[in-house]
């Protein structure tokens, strides 16, 4: 496989129509096809306009994306006006649906399956226990303020404010979660719209950097280079093919063989304070989403006005820090549970349910755990 910078049109064939030799040499950065259906798609220049993000993308070109398109687009017929114009040809009808060695009966399988499962209406979703959440996180947040202004900021009461405020975060981060998959309302706006009321008013951070992070975790769950959510940084190396690879080329930022000691130290209570933040803060401005970042200072607005006549700059400074702490473990514990355990490897061109199937697990089932995790202790069923 390789493919230079230049878009170049294949020769060897009719025009627009193509074998997957053809389509596998343009997957560079500047040079992408994707097929869908059987089509054929030049998606190069258009790539740095996709909603979703140019990497994930980037991570099917010179692929067969048919499932993955499905899965991230519920609305066929809005995307297909976008489609069209970049169509440049078909797979020839010697050529395979499948690009490398997918297993075209497990694909043919999942189809029917999931086909099964709309049937049956298992996507349809039921907005009144969406808002009934919502209705759930803000008065949490109500109960926090008012037990500080009613009875008076003592530790022990700044204590129970920090976790209901904490508890209220780590919800609405679930909630958030369903409306970026834009899996509530039929409208896709309107899913947009709440979703960057929810994550930006009520959470402090930035929808879009939410999507195009995990955009690519879906895509590629659990694959080196390709997945953010398994990029530690080097700060921890994960799997069984990653550790083997750093102790060949000697790599030594630090002493993996005590990241298992240092991993409490450093994971959990400084992943949302202090990564996240600072990544979406970036992010934001040097994309300059002026959006977003409207969205988040007016969840600090509305933090500070409610809690600096109570404690203070410095008090409501650290509060927050401290209540981001405490999110910070129940999103680390939730989300890792569910994929860590599993394959970490590099791409090997999998079939889209091998794939998910061999990067997530579940966690078993009880009313306590679904509203815990949000409901991703069904990980599996969420990824496909």
């Amino acid at each position: 496989m390789g493919g230079g910078g230049q878009q170049t049109e294949p020769s060897g064939r009719g025009a627009g129509v193509y074998t997957w030799e053809e389509v596998e040499k343009h997957c560079s950065k500047n040079d992408q096809w994707l097929v869908v259906n059987r089509k054929v798609y030049n998606v190069s220049q258009w790539a740095k306009r996709h909603p979703g993000g140019f990497r994930v993308i980037g991570h099917y070109a010179g692929e067969d994306a048919t499932e993955v398109f499905s899965a991230f687009h519920p609305d066929q017929k809005f995307v297909q006006k976008f489609l069209k114009p970049l169509l440049i040809g078909e797979l020839a009808a010697t050529e395979s649906s499948q690009d490398h060695n997918k297993k075209a009966a497990i694909i043919q399988d999942f189809k029917t399956l999931r086909e099964q499962a709309e049937k049956e209406g298992h996507f349809q979703a039921k907005p009144l226990f969406f808002c009934l959440h919502l209705g759930h996180i803000l008065l949490l947040e109500a109960l926090a303020w008012l037990i500080v202004w009613f009875w008076g900021t003592s530790w022990t009461l700044t204590l129970l404010c920090s976790v209901l405020l904490a508890t209220a975060q780590s919800q609405a981060g679930w909630l958030q979660h369903d409306f970026g998959h834009l899996s509530v309302f039929k409208k896709s706006r309107w899913n947009h719209l709440i979703h960057k009321l929810v994550i930006g008013h009520l959470k402090g951070a930035s929808a879009n950097w939410w999507n195009h992070r995990h955009f690519q975790h879906h895509a590629k769950p659990n694959i080196i280079m390709k997945d953010p959510d398994i990029n530690m940084l080097n700060i921890f190396v994960l799997g069984g093919t990653q550790p083997v690879e750093y102790g060949t080329k000697k790599i030594k930022f630090l002493p993996y063989n005590h990241q298992h000691q240092y991993f409490f130290l450093v994971g959990p209570p400084l992943l949302i304070p202090i990564f996240f933040n600072i990544q979406l803060l970036k992010t934001m401005i040097s994309r300059r989403d002026w959006v977003d970042l409207a969205w988040y200072v007016s969840y600090y607005l509305r933090y500070l006005s409610c809690y600096v006549p109570l404690y203070g700059w410095f008090g409501s400074l650290a509060l927050i820090v401290f209540v981001r702490f405490l999110e910070s473990h129940w999103f680390v514990w939730v989300t890792q549970m569910n994929h860590l355990p599993m394959e970490i490897d590099h791409e090997r061109h999998k079939d889209w349910l091998t794939m998910q199937l061999q990067a997530t697990c579940n966690v078993e089932q009880s009313s306590f755990n679904d509203w815990f995790s949000g409901h991703l202790n069904f990980q599996i069923e969420h990824q496909w």
